[in-house]
């Protein structure tokens, strides 16, 4: 049970969240986004709208981790630097510690993942409302987000899949994996995760939606030990079952610590990514200095790749004749037919990914 002196702090932090949002947010580009709906998860919205923006530009939504807000993830990953570049609209939730004392977002809760429901409803709510005061592109909405911001990513685009083209997952897990907070962290530890039909069943019953899906892209450093690695290959195989996919994936050696693999659809679509950091911990990658795109702190590693520019270049939010600093910061970090150390697996992913949650005891 929580202390007097505790509970007078969390009341007062409550109290000037809700009275004065601004004098806390140390990132002057962001603004508030205010009477967007209901709002039933109680959370804060903030959003960064550049002077290169256009209506029918595309939105971006982006989900900070536990301990961070919305100024402090934009400042580290670089999102809105990105957006004066390219003229995009950005949205970022946050999380109030009324709801959650460490600032993550309830991602294993399941009133608060399910569609028209608590904090995924706020967010989805926050999407249309500023969807329609910008005119932005609704066939060009993105989602991406750290740890508890990219489970809640998974958790928007399992309920809500109309209104995204694809997700960025960084250091995330797969939807519908946990309902408790002892099983949130069993699944971070990478105990009792289920087989990928059984995690792709659970986005099916989501929603109504019948398809087609989101792309999805995950990204997690080898070395994390907050989120076990075996998380990312569990999302992989929910959503390889979920767009039924038959190929076997490419693999791209884009550097000597950055390994990638691609899985496309029957018209070559590239349906899901799958990004693998060697030696990085919990965090989202970045390339900080004048070459690169984010700024190191708490949970934002430099490890010399500029995830957030990679993840807009691979939903065409990025010209393909456009060189910009991160080009600069990962020059072989492109992929294409000619690049080395790329191959097609010999092996289709649904085995593969079954292979690794037996070899963690997950599976029989």
């Amino acid at each position: 049970m929580r202390n007097i002196a505790d509970t007078i702090k969390r009341l007062n932090s409550h109290h000037t969240l809700k009275s004065s949002p601004l004098a806390l947010n140390s990132n002057t580009r962001l603004q508030p986004l205010v009477d967007f709906g209901t709002n039933p998860g109680d959370l804060l919205a903030w959003t960064y709208i550049p002077t290169t923006f256009k209506p029918g530009s595309p939105l971006v939504v982006v989900l900070h981790g536990c301990t961070q807000t919305a100024a402090t993830y934009d400042h580290g990953s670089g999102w809105s630097e990105l957006a004066d570049r390219h003229g995009l609209a950005l949205l970022f939730p946050e999380q109030q510690r009324s709801n959650n004392p460490n600032l993550c977002f309830n991602w294993f809760a399941t009133a608060d993942t399910s569609r028209g429901q608590g904090e995924a409803h706020s967010i989805s709510q926050m999407v249309v409302t500023l969807a329609d005061r910008y005119s932005v592109d609704r066939g060009s909405i993105y989602v991406t987000g750290l740890s508890a911001g990219g489970a809640m990513t998974a958790a928007m685009l399992a309920a809500y899949p109309e209104l995204f083209k694809a997700g960025a997952i960084i250091a995330g897990l797969p939807f519908g994996t946990a309902s408790t907070v002892p099983e949130a962290f069993d699944r971070m530890r990478g105990h009792g995760l289920q087989e990928s039909r059984a995690l792709a069943d659970k986005v099916r019953q989501a929603s109504d939606h019948q398809g087609p899906w989101p792309s999805v892209s995950v990204w997690h450093g080898t070395a994390d030990k907050t989120v076990d690695p075996i998380n990312m290959e569990a999302i992989i195989g929910q959503w390889w079952h979920l767009h039924d996919l038959k190929d076997t994936p490419i693999i791209t050696s884009m550097t000597q610590s950055h390994r990638s693999r691609a899985w496309t659809d029957e018209s070559g679509n590239t349906r899901i990514e799958a990004h693998s950091i060697s030696g990085m911990g919990h965090g989202t990658p970045i390339k900080s200095g004048a070459d690169g795109l984010g700024i190191a702190s708490a949970f934002m590693l430099d490890v010399g790749i500029a995830s957030t520019w990679h993840i807009a270049k691979s939903w065409n939010l990025i010209g393909e004749n456009e060189m910009t600093a991160a080009d600069l910061a990962a020059p072989s970090s492109v992929p294409s037919a000619k690049a080395e150390g790329t191959k097609r697996a010999n092996h289709p992913v649904g085995s593969v990914i079954e292979d690794a949650l037996r070899a963690a005891g997950l599976m029989r």
